[in-house]
């Protein structure tokens, strides 16, 4: 049966035929709608102008109609916004960029008010995001692993195109060329499945692109060997002209966000000036399908291709650059023919010969080409647009001519640059894999796995629990795989409803009665991209490895988290998130004498008294200077900078440490920072102010899976380069509210680590916070070893001693345990000492942690405060 399960949920090659098959549907028909949908938006916002003043209706249609398809946009889907494609490739890099079908439907509807309202802004971008944005929401319905997911995305994304422009091949070699660069047997068919079928279900709907295919073949395309250069011309100029074209795109999008206004009224204003200057020009340029024909078949003027490229040149800037909803590959199309028809009727006015129309058709290819970097898919979507065989070589002399001279300016896709803005960067090696998709289970797995026996009573089993950390076993007969059992499976056993089972002696009952006898397994040739897909999905923390029913190895959570962690200390960095800096709207700054500087980050206002409390110590010892940040938080697609917060709440949290401060005489900064993620402006703010110590809270527990300590601790523990202290606060017994604290009674288990001595070096700082501390220091030793060596514990009082006179106060005592947690957690239980401080791990603190839970199994175990030590690491 489980054999049949993991066949089952894998990926399978009629099932991605058959996703595919509907993916190419739907898309088609996504495509189509948009095509009629902006088509008669604008046949009616044309039609308008006839009955009302020009002036009037088109720049009124632009703003209105541009803060509609703005506001969508703002308030239902952030990720809509630009062309799509950017996201699209994010998404498919591995970077979490939200696509589903709220995006797609949320992009279809404001690109049709976008285009419609007049805005110079193509639907080809719009609807590879709309496919892929459908694929991805189709894909959640089966429980695939998130490679086949990538690969029905990018399916998506290709019939898309080739429902734009009604060109198949142009869309499979889209996917190969910039979104996914694999040409694997499985992304390759079903590439071209959907692409098929998205071109073929368009065709036969009437999704013609650009609506010119009878015409153009009708009006063929002459070509000779004296006209080379004049295409080689044509080239060089696209090929500047596009790279010049991706400058202004960038620098749009920087100048209006230094207007610091809304996505909406960004559009809006966009609408409205994109309206002003056409309704400036002759009619003929507000109908943007009649100008197309006429540029390209040459019934145009030179002076009208000129004004053409002009007006389309600056008009795109400024629509794109707002963040409106629409692509860019209309209008790169319209521009090469401009520049095109320009160099043809040059070459014929110079020669007597050639065609203007050939030139217009190879202007197209040509700038596309420069603009977005892909110049196959260029070549072929001019080519299946025209189906003629005389225009490939113009096309292929103009398109890598443009190629090369706009790489040559302007190294890089305009996609990833446009992701950079957005904080998001991704490489070659980004694209094309990460650690999850190159290691396997059997890479990082554990080989040397407890396991329990199924003729093993119930009572051993929770002696085996007793003596461990782990909260599973595998079960195991002839060195087979059985099944599994949990903590969870021997708590059911209270609880059961089968009295038979639940009276019978514990010794009486056998594993294989409680166990779960069809356990979930990977193989050793997972990738790890799987193996978490079915940590997530099904809620497990551990998968076994199997290999023909024979157990060999495990793998956890934290195996994955050690494996990327590796991966992103090396040479090939997986993608990842790069948030935007964090920004400072508010700070205090106080003279600079101090020795050094003290960290404190506060959140809770029911803690942070008692956390400065403990900074001041600190920092009166040790002639340290405090500053004290306070984080916020912002949602992703808002940028720090730009965000308006309301920081009244904030600033009566820092003006607590103000007071302190001022009491005990330390000098303190204070600063309130906006960001996307709270560690990352903590570990800002430790390297902007050159932090010698941080003191932070910690809520003893966490319910992020694969974290020990959660998401923002976890992080500090690792990169931050100076001491770290984190401090759980607790009930005491003698307490009697949860925000009241002592500390009188002191624990510090010693064990001769690097972090030791720095606990030993915290205390008498500490320790001036109780009433006449009793501080006992103790080691951990076992029941099997004989006289206990407390030489380590004698240098830590001979230390206290040289700082204080402690004399009294300061005892070693040893204990005995199977284990440093449970003799600590049964010493603090039963002598009730209000702190214990951990400074005694012999390797990392978080590193420690993931190998044994043991600080954080002491912290979660006892009601007392609990402080964890992490000494400095050297940079």
């Amino acid at each position: 049966m489980n054999q049949r399960f993991r066949t089952w949920w894998q990926p399978r090659r009629g099932l991605a035929i058959a996703e595919a098959c509907i993916i190419g549907l739907v898309a088609a028909l996504s495509a189509v709608f948009l095509k009629v949908g902006s088509g008669w938006l604008g046949t009616w916002r044309v039609h308008t102008t006839h009955l009302l003043p020009a002036w009037l209706v088109l720049p009124a249609i632009g703003l209105i109609l541009g803060f509609l398809a703005g506001w969508l946009v703002d308030r239902l889907a952030p990720e809509a916004s630009g062309s799509g494609i950017p996201q699209v490739k994010a998404s498919l890099a591995n970077v979490p960029v939200n696509l589903s079908w709220r995006v797609a439907g949320v992009k279809l509807f404001s690109a049709i008010i976008a285009i419609g309202s007049g805005m110079t802004l193509g639907r080809q971008g719009p609807t590879v995001q709309v496919g892929a944005g459908l694929a991805a929401g189709m894909s959640r319905w089966v429980p695939t692993s998130p490679d086949h997911r990538r690969q029905m995305i990018a399916a998506g994304a290709g019939a898309g195109l080739a429902a734009a422009f009604n060109a198949p091949i142009a869309g499979v070699l889209f996917i190969v060329e910039e979104l996914l660069q694999d040409l694997s047997g499985l992304t390759l068919g079903t590439a071209i499945i959907a692409s098929f079928i998205g071109g073929v279900i368009s065709r036969l709907l009437g999704g013609g692109s650009l609506d010119l295919n009878l015409q153009l073949v009708k009006s063929s395309s002459q070509f000779s060997i004296p006209e080379i250069p004049f295409f080689i011309l044509l080239g060089i100029l696209a090929g500047l002209f596009g790279a010049l074209f991706n400058r202004g795109l960038i620098f749009s999008i920087k100048f209006y966000r230094r207007l610091h206004i809304s996505l909406p009224l960004r559009v809006a204003l966009a609408g409205f000036i994109s309206g002003v200057v056409v309704a400036m020009l002759p009619p003929s340029f507000r109908d943007n399908t009649g100008l197309r024909e006429s540029l390209i078949t040459g019934g145009s003027h030179p002076s009208v291709a000129a004004i053409a490229f002009a007006a389309q040149f600056i008009l795109t800037l400024i629509a794109f650059g707002s963040g409106a909803p629409g692509g860019l590959f209309a209008p790169s199309l319209i521009l090469g023919s401009c520049l095109g028809h320009i160099i043809g009727v040059s070459e014929l006015y110079i020669t007597g010969v050639g065609s203007p129309t050939t030139y217009a058709l190879a202007g197209m290819g040509g700038f596309f080409s420069a603009v977005s970097k892909v110049p196959i898919t260029a070549i072929v979507i001019v080519f299946e647009m025209t189906t003629d065989f005389n225009l490939v070589l113009p096309l292929m002399i103009v398109s890598v001519a443009a190629y090369l001279v706009a790489d040559k300016v302007v190294p890089g896709s305009l996609y990833e640059k446009l992701l950079e803005l957005k904080g998001i960067t991704l490489t070659k090696e980004v694209a094309m894999e990460g650690a999850l998709s190159k290691l396997t289970a059997k890479d990082v797995m554990q080989e040397r796995v407890e396991t329990l026996d199924a003729e093993m009573s119930l009572e051993e089993a929770m002696q085996a629990f007793a003596r461990s950390h782990h909260r599973g076993f595998p079960v195991v007969e002839d060195s087979k795989l059985v099944g599994i059992v949990t903590q969870s499976d021997l708590l059911k056993i209270r609880e059961s409803t089968n009295h038979t089972l639940r009276d019978r002696n514990l010794a009486d009952i056998f594993l294989k009665e409680i166990m779960t006898s069809v356990p979930m397994t990977v193989s050793p040739i997972h990738t790890l991209s799987n193996v978490l897909y079915l940590l997530d999905r099904y809620q497990i923390s551990r998968l076994p490895v199997v290999d023909r029913r024979k157990l060999i190895g495990i793998i956890t959570r934290a195996d994955i988290i050690r494996a990327e962690a590796d991966h992103l200390n090396g040479e090939n960095a997986t993608p990842k998130l790069r948030p935007e800096p964090s920004y400072i709207v508010y700070q205090t700054r106080s003279p600079s004498i101090g020795r050094g500087r003290l960290l404190v980050p506060v959140a809770n206002p029911e803690t942070a008294g008692v956390l400065l409390l403990m900074a001041a110590a600190i920092a009166r010892d040790r002639h340290y200077e405090i500053d004290c940040v306070q984080v916020m938080l912002i949602p992703r697609h808002s940028s720090p900078s730009e965000t308006q917060v309301r920081t009244a709440k904030s600033r009566r949290l820092l003006r607590q440490a103000e007071v302190l401060a001022k009491k005990w005489k330390i000098p303190l900064h204070t600063q309130i920072r906006v960001t996307h993620d709270v560690a990352q402006a903590i570990l800002e703010t430790i390297n902007e102010q050159h932090i010698d110590l941080i003191l932070m809270g910690w809520k003893g527990n966490t319910s992020t899976p694969g974290r020990i300590f959660g998401s923002v601790v976890d992080t500090i523990i690792r990169q931050a380069t100076c001491e770290v202290v984190l401090v759980k606060l607790g009930i005491t017994p003698h307490s009697a509210l949860p925000t009241q604290h002592s500390f009188n009674s002191w624990l510090v288990p010693v064990a001769g680590g690097p972090n030791s001595p720095l606990a030993i070096k915290l205390l008498p700082a500490l320790i001036t916070l109780g009433n006449d501390p009793k501080i006992r220091l103790t080691q951990v030793f076992n029941p099997s070893e004989l006289k206990p060596d407390m030489s380590i514990s004698e240098q830590a009082i001979r230390h206290l001693m040289r700082r204080r006179k402690l004399s009294s106060t300061v005892v070693a005592l040893p204990i005995q345990a199977n284990s440093v947690a449970e003799g600590v957690i049964k010493l603090v239980q039963t002598e009730g000492y209000d702190v214990v401080v951990l400074g005694a791990s012999r390797e990392g603190l978080l590193q420690q942690a993931i190998q044994g839970n043991i600080p954080e199994a002491i912290a979660s175990g006892v009601e007392s405060t609990v402080i964890l030590v992490r000494g400095a690491i050297n940079k």
